[in-house]
């Protein structure tokens, strides 16, 4: 589920940095933006390298990041989803290397990652980052020499992301951008790099607008609880059904193609707002 954050242009991948090489996996789509970004991160002068989220199988994918990584020391997954996983236990055994994420079920030969452990491979530092929020594995990983942080799907390169409950949860969400935003006042992020859509120079300013839009996304579903309330239901709402009313009233302006992802995050506020209350 994505909405604007102002930034249209085309996006294919390419070399950001002197650590950073992303491959546009090709599978485009509602919840893909323009596909998945896979990241190839290498110390340079090294001759290994660090494959983020290798992704899906589509058309070869696997093929071309196999090609142009080369030798290949890990394997990162910023969290369990098909799209950035599909291919990593097949990577590994080509590469002869691990997989490691946060859940333990998809690592691969390794270990779970931890937080705030610091991965040293081929000479290049990365710092791990647990951001739950999109997902309850989700991480995110910091490129101190770069002051980048890749942010997987819970910072995406156009629009917001999709709060994927009930994996996902609101609060750990708005603790993960508050997380993030301090990396960027501490002057160790300038840049994200996401997992779908172009890389983002202006970090503080995107975070910003992430929390300021879910804050006011939140005030919305408050609203509209607020309206359902005082409309008369002579049988009254089933639970299973108040979500959906909710999503018809909060997204009444957004295609309804997007509306199921919109109900996953609508459901998360929902949880949000009784635990608060």
């Amino acid at each position: 589920m994505t909405q604007g954050t102002g930034v249209t242009d085309a996006w294919g991948g390419g070399s950001f940095g002197e650590r950073g090489e992303c491959l546009l996996a090709p599978n485009p789509g509602m919840m893909t933006l323009d596909g998945t970004n896979t990241w190839v991160l290498r110390e340079p002068g090294s001759s290994t390298s660090i494959v983020v989220d290798p992704g899906p199988f589509e058309d070869g994918h696997l093929d071309l990041v196999d090609e142009v990584t080369g030798d290949v020391g890990l394997i990162l997954l910023t969290h369990h989803h098909f799209d950035h996983s599909e291919v990593a236990a097949e990577l590994a055994e080509r590469k002869g290397c691990v997989v490691r994420a946060l859940d333990p079920d998809y690592c691969v030969g390794a270990d779970p990652l931890a937080d705030d452990e610091v991965l040293d491979v081929g000479g290049l530092a990365v710092r791990v980052v647990t951001t739950p929020g999109h997902t309850a594995d989700s991480i995110s990983l910091l490129l101190p020499q770069e002051k980048v942080l890749l942010s997987g799907d819970m910072v995406l390169g156009r629009g917001t992301t999709v709060v994927a409950y009930p994996d996902g949860q609101l609060g750990p969400y708005f603790e993960s951008i508050e997380k993030m935003r301090a990396l960027v006042t501490s002057g160790d992020v300038e840049t994200i790099w996401p997992a779908h859509g172009p890389v983002l120079s202006e970090a503080g300013a995107v975070l910003d607008y992430y929390l300021s839009h879910r804050r006011a996304r939140l005030e919305q579903v408050r609203e509209a609880l607020a309206e359902l309330k005082a409309q008369p239901h002579p049988e009254g709402i089933a639970a299973d059904e108040l979500p959906r009313k909710v999503v018809e009233i909060v997204y009444a302006d957004v295609d309804e193609s997007l509306w199921v992802p919109a109900e996953w995050s609508v459901r998360a506020q929902l949880a949000y707002l009784a635990e608060q209350a």
